[in-house]
């Protein structure tokens, strides 16, 4: 056991602010399930902005990077860069969208937005299959990097890692909802972020590494340190940045980079005060999600080749750890290990934060579907508020308790990830168009959810039986392919959604752009103005996406050039990122 008497301290410390937290928080969260799972809708965007930013700085995340920077480089991080494009499409495209549709989950929407008895499964069907399925399979991957760093740092058992940090969050999660996660978020970002730095810092003095300068120049790091991927290499070059950068960005459902929008990041815009921090919070976790935060965890995972370059080398230094946990993404937390008294506490505290931060979201946002869009909706629609509330508070345990059980299965981040691409393969567009094309409809997303599925659970259990294997990323552009090909057809020879809910929808969300000309024009016909001066402009809405996006990279790229030793370059892109910027901010005041 590596912790000390201070570092103890300091994480019984974090423990019991978060709880504190959660207690002050649970009269407020008591009163009805709108302050339970949306805070009342009236929170502030730089708040809600630190808790998505928190939330997806989950336990597993710096995990995830290691793994990948040590098997592919820096470049191999394109597999969620990528996901930069659909933030920004998030903010300038959605989020007002979102907070005029005054849902209290995303899962509501589908009953705003389609008609009939396909709408009411829908809506059912997801809070289950998200729900639970979904939030258990992230609540797992999350948990498995608590048991390995549990297991590195504490010299605990993986049910007592689960055990101590699960009960302390389901704890301050169930008594005060939303609230009580967002405030705790706030903290856990703090501190986390802090850890982030003090790990790399670490890392780069270890005697091993020598420093930054020797970091960069050592023979097992110069062919890592490649921004973009070796253009020889064609299946790497294609694999981690082309299909990443062009169709994984907008084609590919995953929680948290949900196109168009969805789970916690939907649930922190409806929690918003009114558009204007809606649109601002979601801006805010982009440009810090991803110009800010990579580049602790990418040096820490630099050093961790240099000390640890191989699987003999991790299971030599940690012999009593599960030989089957020990991948490529142990790699994080055995660097962790050399942290002196003091900065332990401080590093092992905020990956426990890191973990609370995405745990106490992932239970509550699943809690809220199964409450609202299922208990509520089929079971008990005339259930009193206060009822409901301590049924949101049961979910939060079955749930808890679900996803310590699946981690226990799983071996590494990697694989999680994987699945979870492979699972969403091809529904991404059909969450981008539903807000701007009439035609779309609950069958869409049924066939869309449908066909992704059965295709991920071809690859996984019978394409291997009878044909050669394919590789990762033909699995996911087969599966996009056949995704799409099912719903668009579906969209146009199935049922539309009825027109007067398409004209409700209209009315109250304001959706724009020329796949609503034909519920303009019927609204236009029955004598219906169409004020249009609530309607955002589309030309400025698209410049900003693009300064968005070309400001958070050079940013994220001058920041790691200065870095790796190329100031002049790095200084040129932050300059570009500054322009960016100010263009960004300047468009702004045009929506």
């Amino acid at each position: 056991m590596l912790l000390q008497g201070i570092d103890w301290l300091i994480l019984v410390a974090f423990f019991a602010v978060s709880l504190g937290i959660g207690l002050y928080s649970s009269r407020q969260s008591s009163k009805n399930i709108n302050e339970f799972f949306k805070a009342g809708g009236n929170l502030p965007w730089w708040i809600l902005g630190t808790s998505m930013v928190a939330t997806t700085f989950s336990t597993d995340t710096p995990n995830l990077v290691t793994d990948i920077v040590r098997k592919n480089g820096i470049s191999g991080n394109w597999v969620w860069w990528s996901f930069l494009l659909t933030g920004m499409l998030t903010v300038f495209f959605f989020a007002k969208l979102w907070k005029r549709s005054g849902v209290l989950t995303d899962i509501e929407f589908y009953e705003l937005r389609y008609s009939g008895k396909a709408a009411s499964f829908l809506r059912g069907f997801r809070a289950i299959f998200l729900g639970l399925f979904f939030n258990v399979v992230i609540i797992s991957g999350v948990s498995l990097a608590a048991i390995k760093i549990g297991g590195v740092l504490l010299g605990i058992s993986p049910m007592a890692t689960l055990l101590i940090s699960g009960v302390v969050t389901v704890i301050y999660s169930s008594l005060g909802g939303l609230r009580g996660v967002v405030f705790t978020d706030f903290i856990q970002f703090v501190l986390s972020l802090a850890g982030a730095i003090a790990a790399a810092w670490v890392a780069v003095s270890h005697p091993a590494v020598g420093g930054l300068e020797n970091l960069v120049n050592h023979e097992m790091i110069v062919d890592k340190l490649d921004f973009i991927p070796d253009l020889a290499n064609k299946e790497i070059f294609l694999t981690i940045f082309l299909i990443p950068l062009f169709i994984q960005w907008w084609s590919v459902w995953y929680p948290g980079s949900e196109p168009g929008g969805g789970g916690f990041i939907v649930q922190r815009m409806l929690a918003a005060k009114d558009e204007k921090n809606a649109l601002s919070s979601v801006m805010f976790f982009t440009i810090v999600h991803y110009a800010i935060r990579p580049w602790p965890w990418i040096l820490v995972a630099l050093c961790s080749i240099i000390v640890f370059p191989d699987m003999a080398s991790l299971r030599d230094a940690f012999p009593n750890a599960d030989p089957s946990i020990v991948q490529d993404d142990m790699a994080y937390p055995a660097m962790l290990s050399f942290m002196p008294v003091g900065i332990m506490g401080l590093v092992v505290t905020s990956l426990v934060a890191a973990y609370m931060s995405t745990l106490s979201t992932m239970l509550n946002l699943g809690a809220s579907y199964m409450v609202n869009d299922f208990y509520l909706r089929f079971i008990k629609p005339d259930s009193s508020q206060k009822h409901l509330v301590t049924v949101g508070r049961v979910a939060t345990v079955t749930i808890m308790i679900l996803g310590g059980y699946v981690a226990l299965q799983l071996q590494n981040a990697l694989q999680t990830f994987s699945i979870l691409l492979q699972i969403g393969a091809g529904t991404g567009l059909i969450y981008i168009l539903r807000w701007y094309w009439w035609r779309i409809n609950a069958m869409s997303e049924i066939v869309a959810m449908a066909a992704s599925f059965l295709t991920a659970l071809y690859f996984a259990f019978v394409h291997d039986a009878y044909f050669d294997p394919l590789a990762t990323h033909e699995e996911l552009i087969i599966g996009i392919m056949v995704t799409s090909f099912c719903w668009i057809l579906t969209a146009y020879i199935s049922t539309p959604t009825d027109r007067e809910v398409l004209v409700s929808f209209v009315k109250k969300t304001k959706a724009p752009g020329p796949g609503w000309k034909r519920i303009h024009n019927f609204m236009g016909s029955t004598g219906e103005k169409i004020d249009t001066s609530e309607y955002f402009d589309f030309q400025a809405a698209i410049l900003a996406f693009g300064a968005g996006v070309i400001g958070v990279f050079s940013f994220l790229f001058g920041s790691g050039n200065i870095l790796l030793g190329d100031p002049l370059n790095g200084i040129l892109l932050m300059v570009l990122a500054i322009i960016a910027f100010w263009a960004l901010f300047a468009l702004r005041k045009r929506f």
